[in-house]
């Protein structure tokens, strides 16, 4: 970690601070994920219910990600974060209060029927998912606004373990509390609230005021086309692989839980969620560094088998060790691919586009999770989770081969890319 004694007084406390409020930030977020699956049936859902809930997380994400996006850049890294860590300490009370409600059908169009307490379930879902539309992408910018450019992988490796650190504490935290859905919530309510006061003291990263003028007049041009970027040669491949990625994530999230009591698996949930962390925290120390220097394509394709082997792992999971092997695959796989191809990002734009360019990749993971709970939910209740996360697996492998050929101009540069190192052709110059 030498790149830190490097790196002016002032510039490491703010980073320190940066990084405390993401640990509280993810801690809150992933310490709803051992207990709230069970809380949603605990209201009579249906897994594909169950599915449509946690998939409403996306609505808040996509919803909110072009403006926030434009946001981060043309307003500033900090008031996003606000708005991130606030929302964190304030959804599991709304989730609480729904509690409070009569639970009683009713009748949507064209003959549906749903419980009102579903209904105000994935409102609050939704509401959930501003979250990391704000913070994780607010994030991102910042850390690569204040890392030197030689060293930028490395710095974004140190600093996003605050991720996988605070997803080992948080399901940790409410796996121990499962037994208190209340005492669980507020305990996330808690760590929102710290959040808030570490991004309240944390110092706006600087940006030359050329740069920041440019980003308003990049907001004005491209509020109408922001979808149409989507498609553009540097952003679409991460964001599909992405896509394929954040359906797997999905579906782990969603089902988990739930089949562990299925196959009447002695294991705390919480834990499975502490061995990815643990695996995440491990190889994300080693890879930004080793990006820097031997490229980032191969460490994304590394990311991509690390997932496939996560999702059929958990297919086939009988016992407590495989669903831990699987946690630990899905936590290398995750701390590989997500800092590299934030770096990646990074590398392909300029300081006054980063929110807008993370914000549209980022687009891929929110539509996979947005489409996994209620497609993997409907396999689940026609089939098995086994099914499920094997499909799941198919995917990721599938996003292996495309990177692997598609990533950059042509076929050739695309396997030097992924497999060997070679020269990323869309990285911006300077």
């Amino acid at each position: 970690m030498k790149i830190f004694s490097d790196l002016e007084p002032a510039l490491k406390r703010n980073l320190i601070i940066f990084f405390c409020a993401s640990l509280c930030f993810w801690a809150g977020l992933a310490g709803m994920l051992p207990n709230l699956s069970l809380y949603i049936e605990s209201f009579g859902a249906t897994n594909q219910e169950i599915g449509w809930v946690m998939a409403a997380f996306a609505i808040g994400l996509l919803g909110l990600r072009p403006h926030m996006s434009q946001f981060i850049d043309s307003k500033g890294r900090k008031p996003a974060l606000l708005i991130g860590i606030m929302v964190i300490a304030i959804a599991p009370l709304l989730y609480l209060s729904v509690g409070l409600f009569p639970n009683v059908p009713i009748d949507l169009p064209n003959g549906v029927q749903v419980k009102s307490s579903i209904l105000l379930l994935a409102a609050t879902r939704a509401f959930h998912g501003i979250s990391i539309a704000a913070f994780a992408t607010a994030y991102s910018a910042s850390i690569a606004d204040m890392a030197p450019p030689h060293q930028r992988g490395e710095l974004i490796g140190y600093m996003s373990l605050a991720s996988p650190v605070g997803m080992a504490v948080g399901p940790a935290l409410g796996g121990y509390l499962e037994g208190s859905f209340a005492f669980s919530f507020l305990t996330m309510t808690v760590l929102g609230v710290v959040g808030t006061l570490c991004a309240l003291v944390a110092k706006e990263p600087p940006r030359p005021v050329a740069e920041v003028a440019q980003a308003s007049l990049i907001k004005l041009k491209r509020k109408p086309v922001f979808w149409s970027l989507l498609l553009t040669a540097p952003i679409r491949i991460p964001a599909l692989i992405l896509f394929m990625v954040g359906t797997a994530f999905g579906t782990m999230v969603a089902f988990v839980p739930l089949y562990v009591r299925e196959m009447d698996i002695a294991v705390n949930i919480g834990l499975i969620y502490t061995v990815s962390a643990i695996a995440s925290f491990s190889i994300r120390a080693l890879a930004g560094k080793a990006s820097d220097q031997l490229g980032r394509g191969r460490f994304i394709s590394l990311g991509l088998m690390f997932y496939t082997l996560a999702m059929f792992t958990l297919g086939f999971a009988t016992s407590a060790p495989m669903l831990l092997l699987a946690g630990a695959f899905q936590g290398a796989g995750g701390g590989t691919l997500i800092p590299i191809i934030a770096a990646l990002m990074a590398d392909r734009s300029r300081p006054s586009e980063r929110g807008l360019t993370f914000g549209l990749c980022l687009t891929g993971f929110d539509l996979g999770i947005a489409l996994a709970g209620p497609i993997m939910g409907r396999i689940a209740d026609a089939s098995s989770y086994s099914l499920v996360f094997s499909i799941a697996g198919l995917m990721t492998l599938t996003g292996l081969l495309i990177f692997i050929t598609t990533s950059s101009k042509d076929l050739p540069h695309s396997v030097r890319f992924a497999l060997n190192g070679g020269r990323d052709v869309y990285a911006v110059k300077g």
